[in-house]
């Protein structure tokens, strides 16, 4: 009984990782795309100019 646990564990474990994987593989393209825009607004706030705080 506990080697039969032992197995169904294992390969839950490993369908888990597949359907991770899938999921990764089938939402490349959106996810590149939010790393992409989260690079962009890191960079914009990075180079925000030393004057954009004062009023004129």
């Amino acid at each position: 009984m506990k080697v039969a646990r032992f197995v169904l564990k294992i390969v839950a474990l490993s369908l888990t990782a597949a359907g991770v994987i899938c999921a990764i593989i089938a939402y490349w393209d959106k996810l590149a795309e939010l790393g992409d825009y989260a690079k962009t607004k890191v960079q914009q706030k990075a180079c925000a100019s030393e004057y954009e705080d004062y009023e004129e």
